[in-house]
């Protein structure tokens, strides 16, 4: 093991006391630390079916009956390559509308300044501005790889501008993404006006319907990959796969991917500069089998091998020609 890990190699499905994700221990100081798991319990803007500020703490648990160390699909030994803890939950009081944003920004900055990956676990889409607010800080404007079934480049919900439908619009126009890097992949359903998708594609993105991606495959995820090129941000807001297999989550859209399908989609992400990444919309109150939790835990578990594959890669191929040694 490179550093922090599971405290256990299996951990136990009836654990007792505070779990944290994957057994990893608890520690607050960025030293000698790759990732961090970081609990974000916002749900001040969703639109359907509040309760996502419970979903960090289901996804812990459900992340408990997961075997961590060996990634099959991915042949890597995780934890060889990374150092990662469980950071806690950012502060957010319950209620506070106007201060989650900056709660959860603050504890995101402090984690990049200390050369940390934020690994988010949502929360509703709100949160993701706080989280590319904290990154783009430090990395300046980043490629968005988002897995979603809501495009959520639409016009402010209900006159709420930081509402969990328009939050990719909020970070267009705030410049905390490059939309010619960015790519969104999954959505469906039906739209509020005809020319939403144009005018997304309009400001530079990148969309990939889940009726073209479902034909497609996994060679778009890898053109994303191509075209994202340096620093990139993740974000599976887990309505992305179809509600049989995630019925937990506020803004459910049939006729989506499996919950392999999805898997392998994001899977193809190997290759991809993560500087940070989330899980978001599990609502544990409508999720009483824990299905939706434990996929969302998988999903977790997958974007920390996407980052441990980019780290193996980096060590087999040595320094740059002429560097320091």
């Amino acid at each position: 093991m490179k550093g922090y890990g599971p405290s256990v190699a299996l951990p136990s499905a009836s654990p007792t006391g505070s779990a944290t994700f994957l057994s990893l221990p608890a520690v607050a100081d960025p030293t000698g630390v790759d990732v961090a798991v970081i609990g974000l319990p916002g749900d001040t803007g969703a639109a359907e079916g509040g309760g996502a500020h419970a979903g960090p703490r289901a996804v812990r648990e459900a992340s408990l009956t997961l075997r961590p160390i060996y990634n099959p699909s991915q042949r890597l030994q995780v934890f060889e390559h990374l150092s990662v803890v469980d950071a806690g939950d950012a502060a957010v009081a319950p209620g506070a509308t106007q201060a989650a944003p900056a709660a959860m920004q603050t504890a995101l900055a402090a984690l990049h300044a200390g050369g940390v990956i934020p690994l988010g676990l949502g929360g509703d889409q709100t949160v993701l501005l706080a989280e590319l607010r904290a990154a783009a800080a430090v990395r300046g404007p980043l490629a968005l790889l988002q897995f979603d079934a809501h495009i959520g480049a639409g016009e402010p919900w209900r006159d709420e501008r930081d509402s969990h439908g328009g939050a990719v619009r909020r970070a267009l126009d705030e410049g905390l993404i490059d939309p010619r890097r960015s790519t969104l992949m999954g959505m469906r359903g039906g739209l509020c006006a005809a020319g939403e998708y144009d005018e997304a594609r309009f400001s530079g993105l990148t969309l990939v319907p889940w009726d073209e991606l479902a034909q497609l495959g996994t060679g778009v995820v890898a053109r994303a990959v191509e075209l994202a090129g340096g620093p990139a941000f993740v974000s599976f807001d887990v309505d992305f796969v179809d509600p049989a297999f995630a019925p937990g989550t506020g803004a459910l859209e049939c006729g989506g991917p499996t919950s392999a399908q999805a898997l392998a989609l994001l899977r193809a992400c190997r290759g991809l500069d993560i500087v940070g990444a989330d899980v978001l919309g599990v609502l544990p109150g409508i999720d009483p089998s824990h299905i939706t939790a434990r996929l969302a835990a998988t999903v977790a578990f997958e974007i920390l091998t996407l980052i441990a594959c980019a780290r193996a890669a980096n060590a087999a191929a040595g320094p740059p020609a002429g560097a320091a040694t």
